[in-house]
């Protein structure tokens, strides 16, 4: 099909296959045969030189209507057969869980569009009337917490007969507490004479789809089928909704194919929610198709629809199709045309096409139809977004003549301003509006202080919120939590958590975004043991834990040596993804069913007590089930398997042999156990590659994104870039989740390689995915694009200003990478404008300008670094401290040891003592001057001031002995740090292998390859290279052939296909 073959996201044959036949059915009717007289041409979007013409004609126009005020919620008048309509559409979208936010521009502050799931396609709400004693015993049993006996032992003393009836109800009740809710599926599935029914599976696949745990759902979906339940209209439903929400288009068509051959026919719900996920993945001609036969079948569009299909057509810039659509609206579903321009015109705006948007109001005024209030908001938002905000001052001047202009009109042009960081103009203007009468959004109170805390504006914030609450404009939820985050970015966290608390004691709800914005601050902030804190009460809420939540504070507590917290958040993860680590219970033998599979594996490394409020108790008794309900409790796995599956993996066995050894140890392989094991053996990446794809076709075994991302990282840092590609497609084919650390992976290895164009290729390719970049994902970019080998300058401050426009801060790694290359290209004025914005942002002036000047001294610009220090230094008296350790190293590398040695004298003065760093610089500079004794006094002189020498302090030794030809001091001190450390690293070696080689000692280069890699430190290109080329000036040739073997023998290896 046409339009199939342009979507680049879609791996599936099959599914193109599938719908070839659907599709030419539907072209065999044009639109011109629904619609006579709705023939119109596509024209091209008016471009940037017609538009300014046109608008003065429109203000004109504009200026001489008498305009009416807003009456309706979307901008014009709504007659009373279009309540009825609306009124017939509400009562099929009840409200409940599962609304699916439509794209909206959040930037300029566009309203969102809300559509809500159809209510056969989301779980509804459990029945208010519904008082069943047994339905709410059993519900507290299943949710409760901090008991001694287990849930299943306390279920069983019920002594009740449970019903499908039973229990869907609870399930629903359940459905925050997914892990409980399996526990409880699995073990009513156990008891004698009960049998799941299609809507006990329906309600526990939805509980899984919302939880993205695709894997689960695709067991439950084969369950049922095993035990011939059938499937009904909502399963099919629940299906497309929860792969369309996933973004996983390509399986929500296979579902919504196998709908049709199955005995269910799509119906109105079915249609409309595989046209709404079309739409959210911008796919507008498969959208357009679905919605032609939609047309066809006499089936009833709702307005929510329509507007999302108008967007989405807009978007995708067929505007003769949105005509076409807009055509519809008045003759199929004769809806008043002052709605259906007004949708037009909002789909226009909404993408940034104002010469359409203009064209359509010049075309309402021949019709002699008069604008409102509404219409023109929705003109000035497009206008904002298309950065031409004077044009969008002269409609508000229009508006205030007209006495229709209110607050929330100013607040979108203060957001245009915001948009283009002009703080002073939203300022002046936000002051305007209180002079003028109107009360300002809460909104634009929010967006205002958030900008400010950016700006490092804290008390002009601060002093805003406290305005906000003058003039009684009750604060949300955004704008509470605007707030906290500020207060902690300027290290006032006591504050925060006072206004955290208020918000609660308030009524205020606290839901799980707000949770993450005060995690990831504390985080941030370096606030670890707060940030713990509050994720144990985020858990003990029972409020779902995003998985990049879990990772963030377990990174934070690493970094902070807090391993013993950091396991137990490990610990929480793996208990909310307990449903997929059920040791395949799904589909097998009631006595061969584990009800809680490796639960014990999360939890015991630590006893109970020392949980505290982190993890409840329910989690901990999960695997004490009563013996009468199973004949065994298998683990996940346990250490004997794994060690004995990398012992196999790390001999030196063809794969043939390894094979039969694994098949041979009869080990029930699980996604958790397949990942310990390939995480252990990545070194060996032919063994783990092979053994990624052999245990993939395993039965019973289906590999997870987890795994997936685990293989691809392996092929990757072997530089098998093709195995590595084939194992996305794949992944993707499969229908796993591709998630932002897949693509991080991927562009991680190439950058690395400096393949920097393919890194930026894959990037371009996951927005076009609509993946939201990371904070990692820039970093390693960015990493990869300042880098020696594929630099791309121009690019990397592209994707630096990008990231922190996301409102992503850089770390001070990053930030040290950034503005050396900016300082070694000569970049200098970027270099400042980057270090004055981070100030802004959070940075303190100290810490940014000693960034800036150690990377103007390592790109031996000494001279401008001395005269920064020198400016800076004035107003901060305090920034010695930071940089004199990069002054001395530019000092020195610059043949200026006497000014260099004055610094140290009067930072001694000052009571700041040299750092092993300033050491280990005077020490190279005195070897290369080859004064010995004085390198070996300066250490002497490290070791009494207690500075603990580093392996870069032995590696200058070691250098400094290499060049005075004092090859044995040098040997011996290589021996000493190999037996007691600080051990030698990679660039000890390739230093001391260069060093060898230079002097004609090849041979023994060729013993440190080896120690490498036994060592677990692979050698690179340029080792072997320098080994071999020194092989050879000394006449080894069957020595030089050698290391061509090991190389060789090396990367194959590490590579798929040898």
């Amino acid at each position: 099909m046409r339009c199939l073959s342009k979507i680049r996201s879609l791996d599936l044959y099959s599914a193109e296959r599938l719908f070839k036949f659907q599709v030419s059915e539907c072209r065999c009717f044009s639109l011109s045969s629904l619609h006579p007289s709705a023939k119109i041409p596509e024209k091209p979007q008016t471009d940037a030189r017609g538009i300014d013409p046109l608008f003065r004609e429109i203000v004109e126009i504009i200026g001489t209507d008498n305009l009416r005020p807003r009456e309706s919620p979307i901008g014009v008048p709504v007659s009373q057969e279009t309540r009825v309509i609306a009124a017939g559409v509400r009562e099929e979208l009840p409200l409940g869980i599962g609304c699916v936010r439509q794209f909206a521009d959040e930037s300029i502050g566009l309203d969102y569009e809300k559509t809500l799931i159809p209510k056969d396609t989301r779980l509804a709400t459990p029945d208010v009337n519904d008082v069943s004693p047994i339905v709410h015993k059993v519900t507290e049993i299943v949710r409760a917490e901090n008991n001694v006996i287990p849930m299943e032992e306390r279920l069983e003393n019920l002594g009740i007969q449970f019903n499908s009836n039973v229990v869907e109800n609870v399930l629903k009740r359940c459905f925050k507490v997914r892990n409980l809710a399996f526990r409880f599926f699995k073990w009513v599935q156990l008891r004698a004479g009960f049998h799941h029914t299609t809507g006990t599976y329906n309600t526990m696949i939805y509980i899984a789809g919302e939880a993205k745990e695709f894997d689960l759902v695709e067991k439950l979906v084969e369950e049922m089928e095993n035990n011939s339940c059938p499937k009904d209209m909502k399963t099919w439903t629940i299906l497309i909704s929860h792969y369309g929400k996933a973004k996983l288009i390509g399986k929500a068509l296979l579902v919504f194919e196998k709908m049709r051959k199955s005995d269910c026919t799509p119906d109105r719900t079915a249609f409309k929610i595989i046209i709404q996920s079309l739409c959210t993945a911008r796919k507008a001609e498969i959208a357009l198709e679905f919605y032609r036969e939609m047309v066809l079948k006499d089936m009833v569009v709702d307005i929510n629809l329509y507007k999302l299909l108008l967007n989405c057509l807009s978007r995708s810039g067929d505007f003769s199709a949105v005509r076409i659509v807009g055509e519809d609206m008045i003759k199929v579903s004769q809806i008043p045309e002052n709605i259906v321009y007004s949708c037009l015109l909002k789909s226009f705006c909404i993408s940034g096409s104002i010469g359409e948007a203009l064209e359509l109001i010049r075309e309402l005024r021949n019709k002699m139809i008069t604008l409102d209030s509404g219409s023109l908001e929705i003109l000035v938002k497009g206008l904002c977004r298309a950065d031409r905000i004077g044009d969008a001052l002269e409609i508000v001047d229009i508006m205030r003549n007209n006495h229709i202009l209110d607050g929330k009109v100013y607040g979108i042009i203060i957001n245009g301003y915001l948009k283009r960081n002009e703080i002073s103009k939203a300022l002046e203007l936000f002051s305007s509006i209180k002079e003028s009468g109107h009360l300002p959004t809460a909104s634009t109170y929010t967006e205002l202080m958030q900008h400010l805390f950016w700006s490092n504006e804290y008390q002009r914030a601060c002093e805003l919120y406290e305005d906000m609450l003058v003039n009684r404009v009750e604060p949300d939820t955004v704008a509470t939590m605007a707030l906290v985050a500020g207060l902690i970015r300027h290290n006032h966290v006591s504050e925060a958590w006072e206004i955290f608390r208020n918000m609660k004691e308030k009524g205020i709800m606290v839901t799980q975004k707000s949770y993450s914005v005060f995690i990831r601050e504390l985080c941030r902030a370096s606030k670890t043991n707060e940030a713990f804190e509050l994720l144990s009460e985020m858990w003990n809420s029972k409020i779902n834990i995003g998985d990049g939540i879990f990772q963030l504070v377990i990174s934070s507590l690493d970094k902070k040596g807090e391993l013993e917290k950091a396991e137990k958040v490990k610990g929480m993860s793996r208990a909310t993804k307990l449903c997929t680590q059920q040791d395949e219970s799904i589909g097998l033998p009631a006595t061969h069913q584990s009800l809680c599979g490796g639960s014990d594996m999360v939890f015991n490394a630590y006893e109970p007590q020392q949980l505290g409020q982190s993890v409840n108790s329910n989690q901990l008794q999960l695997c004490r089930t009563n013996v009468h309900l199973v004949q065994s409790l298998p683990e996940v796995y346990n250490n004997h398997d794994l060690q004995e599956v990398c012992n196999i993996l790390s001999s030196s066995m063809k794969w043939c042999l390894m094979q039969e050894a694994l098949e041979k140890c009869k080990i029930k392989f699980t996604p958790e156990h397949v990942l310990e094991v390939l995480h252990k053996c990545q070194k060996h990446g032919y063994a783990a590659l092979h053994f990624f794809s052999w245990v993939g076709q395993q039965p019973g075994y289906r590999h997870n994104t987890e795994t997936y991302n685990m293989g691809i990282k392996i092929a990757g840092c072997a530089k098998d870039y093709k195995h590595m590609r084939n194992l996305y497609h794949e992944m993707r084919r499969r229908g796993c989740l591709i998630t932002s650390d897949t693509w991080t992976i991927m562009i991680m290895q190439y950058g690395r390689a400096g393949l920097t164009k393919i890194a930026l290729k894959k990037f371009q390719e996951m927005k076009f995915d609509e993946c939201k970049a990371t904070r990692s994902m820039y970093k390693y970019l960015i990493i990869a694009l300042c880098g020696r080998k594929g630099r791309k300058v121009d690019e990397a401050i592209k994707m630096f200003n990008e990231m922190i426009y996301t409102g992503f801060m850089p770390d001070k790694e990053l930030i040290e990478i950034y503005l050396h290359c900016l300082c070694d290209e000569g970049k200098l004025s970027d270099a400042r404008r980057c270090v004055e914005s981070l100030c802004k942002g959070g940075f303190t002036i100290p810490l940014g300008y000693s960034l800036l000047i150690r990377a103007l001294c390592r790109a031996g610009r000494l001279d401008k670094a001395l005269a920064l220090a020198e400016e800076i230094g004035e107003e901060w008296p305090n920034l010695d401290q930071y940089i004199y350790g990069s002054l001395v190293h530019g000092m020195l590398r610059e043949r200026r040891l006497n000014e260099a040695l004055a610094k140290v004298e009067t930072m001694k003065q000052m009571g700041v003592y040299p750092t092993v760093h300033v050491y280990t610089s005077l020490i190279t500079h005195f070897f290369k001057d080859k004064q010995v004794g004085k390198a070996l006094e300066m250490f002497k002189k490290m070791m009494e001031q207690g500075c603990e020498p580093t392996i870069v302090t032995y590696s200058a030794f070691i250098r400094g002995y290499m060049n005075m030809g004092m090859v044995v001091d040098a040997w011996d001190l290589f021996h000493r740090i190999s037996l007691k450390g600080p051990f030698p690293d990679f660039k000890a070696y390739s230093m001391f292998i260069t060093c060898l080689c230079k002097i004609g000692r090849s041979e023994e280069a060729l013993h440190l390859i080896h120690e490498m890699c036994d060592n677990g430190i692979f050698p690179s290109a340029v080792n072997f290279r320098t080994v071999f080329y020194g092989l050879n000036r000394e006449g080894k040739q069957d020595l030089a052939h050698t290391v061509l073997q090991k190389k060789w023998a090396l990367i194959s290896n590490r590579k798929f296909l040898k």
